[in-house]
């Protein structure tokens, strides 16, 4: 879309706001609204904010900021505020109308995304979305399932039934492609697939899926969290993503077809970069306290740092399709994540395996979760961070991580995080005090 049909689009549409959207360094999705006759401004110019009431982006004294429209991302907002209809419009982030800013995720993503196109790559990712639907009581959040249904369940057609189709209705509405929706193994758990699209877009479509997911459960009085590990007991909330990188001239780039397996050296040293570099990556792609209650053995969680071609107790899974669909899935990553730092970590992490030629290890077919710890050191099978201290240690001295992050958010990320694990090892929960009420 172009500067003309953007204004065709806002009069055909009789688009009265335009809200312009843009994502913080915890992956909170942001937004500044304004009519839709000041498009010309934003076109020329830009929009300016205040950054420095954005969590981790500028100090007081350099506070202006600007929001330049991709305008690739212009979709009609499916819903509208009395009546009024509004389009949304995602933005990059600019230090002055010239200049992108060094700490806008978004910006870092592209950076990684440029890297593969000048070493002869196009890379794509197709995340899988988990998530909860719950219960409201007063309008407030409840913890309890609203079903008791398992993967790939038909239920009864309730309330979470419709709010997936209405889901699926409207994403595509705003332009993206969904695969599939389908109930997932725990009770309330569900999912959403996309048709995979490069970094910077895949990670757009993440941000906008979560936002329709919300606004649709507030909408019928439910409410949809993207928490890692809501509950005890059942699988915690993963986001899988597929990944793979054509070449220019649009050939998968994983696939050999002279290979028994089927797979490209360019993919062995891929994976290898993946592995050499998952732990370090783990604080970005698992952000939070919670995500490492996900991380634990059984739950189908990935935290045994392996690859193999099939086998779900493994990091790094290569599903069986072959030819163009030649793709890995990285199992790590979770929904609260930034998807743009989570992916820039990640193909940054594959691009340095085929930069420096890191042969993965063999791959691992067997059930890892069965296996002793000895037969795990035997075959180098080590595992990802238990828990945000230990991954912070892991990215504080990553080269890699402090590259693609770049100083800004590195500095910002590393130290929020460190203040939400102090405030969570300092934090008396309800389990304490049953716990230990009798010592």
């Amino acid at each position: 879309m172009d500067r003309e049909k953007l204004l065709e689009f806002i009069d055909k549409n009789r688009v009265r706001f335009l809200r312009l959207q843009f994502t913080d360094i915890n992956g909170t999705m942001k937004n500044v609204e304004i009519p839709s006759d000041e498009v010309e401004g934003l076109l020329d110019s830009g929009i300016m904010f205040d950054g420095s009431s954005v969590q981790g982006f500028a100090r007081i004294h350099e506070s202006d900021m600007y929001l330049k429209p991709d305008l690739r991302t212009v979709a009609m907002l499916p819903w509208t505020f009395d009546g009024h209809r509004s389009a949304r419009i995602i933005c990059d982030v600019y230090e002055d109308p010239s200049t992108p800013f060094d700490g806008d995720p978004r910006y870092r993503l592209k950076l990684i995304q440029e890297k593969a196109r000048s070493m002869g790559f196009i890379p794509y990712a197709g995340p899988e979305v988990e998530f909860f639907i719950l219960p409201r009581k007063e309008g407030k959040p409840v913890f309890e399932f609203l079903d008791s249904g398992s993967y790939f369940d038909l239920l009864p057609v309730d309330i979470a039934e419709h709010i997936r189709t209405e889901v699926s209705v409207y994403l595509e509405e705003m332009g993206l492609d969904v695969e599939t929706t389908h109930h997932e193994v725990a009770p309330s758990q569900h999912e959403v697939d996309f048709r995979y699209a490069e970094p910077v877009i895949a990670a757009d479509n993440v941000q906008t899926v979560k936002l329709v997911i919300k606004t649709l459960a507030i909408r019928n009085n439910l409410f949809a969290t993207f928490m890692p590990k809501p509950f005890f007991g059942v699988n915690g909330s993963g986001m899988h993503v597929h990944m793979s990188l054509f070449t220019l001239d649009g050939r998968n780039a994983f696939y050999d077809p002279d290979a028994p397996d089927g797979i490209s050296q360019t993919m062995r040293y891929f994976i290898g970069g993946l592995i050499a570099h998952a732990r370090e990556i783990t604080a970005i792609t698992n952000p939070t306290v919670n995500s490492y209650k996900r991380l634990v053995p059984g739950y189908e969680a990935p935290v045994n740092i392996a690859w193999s071609k099939g086998n779900r107790t493994a990091l790094i899974r290569v599903p069986k399709a072959r030819g163009n669909a030649t793709r890995l899935e990285y199992r790590a990553p979770d929904p609260s994540c930034n998807p743009y730092l989570a992916l820039a970590v990640m193909f940054a992490a594959g691009l340095d395996g085929i930069e420096k030629r890191i042969e993965p290890p063999l791959p691992v077919e067997e059930n890892i979760y069965k296996m002793s710890d000895a037969e795990k050191q035997k075959r180098g099978i080590s595992r990802l961070p238990a828990n945000l201290k230990e991954a912070l240690t892991e990215a504080e001295k990553s080269e890699l991580v402090k590259s693609v992050l770049g100083e800004h958010i590195f500095e910002k990320f590393m130290a929020l995080k460190e203040r939400e694990w102090w405030e969570y090892s300092t934090h008396i929960s309800e389990w304490e005090r049953i716990k230990y009420e009798n010592i």
